[in-house]
């Protein structure tokens, strides 16, 4: 069973809002009825209601279960019960269940609508025609940008960014969009401004020059051009390619939100396969993400392969398994070896620029460093605190991201397995 602490309850709320209501609960007031055992946790909750609200989670999903009317997943009241179960005051003793602490009952098979390939075919013509005008005005935009020069550029308000970035997205290019609105804040914020502006302007000319060749591209650099620009797949589409059965240890997640969208990313590593593939769910206008899994565990899945260059996009097809026993972490490299694999993934893919890794005997904060003593620096968005509260500063394995400018650590190995940070 994967270890839960702050940080995997904290990964697991739906939003900033929930997480803070479920704070303000976690305090023994309200509960009642509380117990735990191997893998569920449960307890009643006195809401505004005559009846308190009966919780319970099912920890190796996780799935959770509340009699309240809240549409979120998992609500405040789950959450506040993990808060209070991963505190460890032992306020929530070992106990059997009651009958309403029942695991999750299954869920209906997935329906399909029949498509009609003509308006299919139609729509998609459409949208690229569309797109590829899009494209044109942007590679003006970027002409324009390179003849007035760099220095010009960062001098530039916002809102000439944000004027680019809403064409875009007028064009239905939603990706290249979000790359030239955060520009737009990257060229004040950043010391290494420059470099980072040259490098994006390099990867975005790239871009529409090979989208002006689309017809000449092979399968495999369109699906990475269409991942970079932001026309998604049709997942009946992803669903009908290239499936791959296996066992995946869940190796860590990561959320972003940039206050129009929220993201979740999540690595996983087939057991037989050694596949190492990637979960992306997206959220906008105030709806909740999926429910995380949780770092260390192993799901018995089929997963369904997005085309492209490793490390490549999938999705799940039926509803995964969680076995009791995890998958074995495998064996961590040096700084060089994940650095050597984003060099390899970069020349696959000219707008890829991440991939995870896991580093053997590594240390924190500030820059991580290796057993040989090579460092990179944090990413500005990574905090090691939660890390260093579970190593003490030791050397240990730690699994992350590595981009061209830095690690983000996911989780960090102990002696019972990945805990999430």
């Amino acid at each position: 069973m994967p270890r839960w602490n702050l940080a995997s309850v904290e990964k697991a709320a739906p939003d900033a809002a929930s997480l803070k209501a479920a704070h303000r609960l976690a305090v023994p007031g309200p509960w009642s009825d509380t117990g735990s055992s191997e893998t569920l946790v449960w307890g009643k909750c006195q809401g505004s209601g005559r009846q308190p609200y009966q919780v319970s989670i099912d920890l190796t999903g996780p799935a959770y279960r509340c009699s309240c009317p809240s549409r979120k997943f998992p609500c405040k009241h789950a959450l506040a019960l993990l808060l209070r179960w991963v505190s460890g005051h032992g306020e929530i003793g070992a106990g059997d269940p009651p009958p309403f602490a029942e695991p999750a009952a299954e869920r209906p098979a997935r329906t399909t609508k029949p498509v009609d390939p003509e308006a299919r075919a139609r729509r998609q013509a459409e949208r690229f025609a569309l797109m590829s005008a899009g494209i044109g005005d942007f590679s003006l935009w970027l002409a324009d940008l390179v003849r007035s020069g760099t220095v010009q550029a960062r001098r530039q308000p916002w809102g000439w960014w944000d004027s680019a970035a809403a064409r875009l997205v007028d064009a239905q290019l939603p990706g290249l969009a979000d790359r030239v609105r955060t520009m737009g804040s990257e060229v004040s914020r950043r010391e290494d401004w420059a470099d980072h502006l040259l490098s994006e302007l390099g990867r975005w000319w790239s871009a529409v020059r090979s989208w002006e060749r689309w017809d000449d591209l092979d399968e495999r650099t369109r699906a990475d051009l269409r991942a970079y620009v932001g026309w998604p797949q049709a997942s009946e589409d992803v669903r009908a390619g290239e499936t791959l059965t296996d066992a995946w240890l869940v190796l860590g997640a990561h959320r972003t939100d940039d206050g129009r969208l929220l993201q979740q990313r999540t690595w996983l590593r087939g057991e037989a396969s050694g596949e190492v593939v990637q979960l992306l769910d997206f959220a906008a206008g105030g709806n909740p993400l999926p429910i995380a899994h949780l770092a260390g565990s192993t799901l018995e899945a089929t997963l369904a392969l997005y085309p492209g260059s490793r490390p490549r996009r999938a999705l799940v097809v039926d509803e995964p398994v969680v076995r009791e026993t995890p998958a074995a972490l495998p064996a961590g490299g040096s700084l060089a070896d994940g650095l050597d694999a984003l060099a390899a993934t970069v020349a696959d893919n000219a707008w890829g620029g991440r991939v995870p890794v896991v580093l053997e005997a590594a240390v924190l904060p500030g820059q991580v460093v290796d057993a040989a003593g090579a460092a990179v620096p944090l990413l500005a968005d990574a905090t090691p605190w939660a890390a260093l509260a579970l190593t003490g500063g030791r050397p240990t394995t730690l699994v992350g991201e590595l981009e061209r400018t830095g690690f983000r650590v996911l989780s960090v190995g102990t002696d019972t397995g990945l805990v999430a940070v």
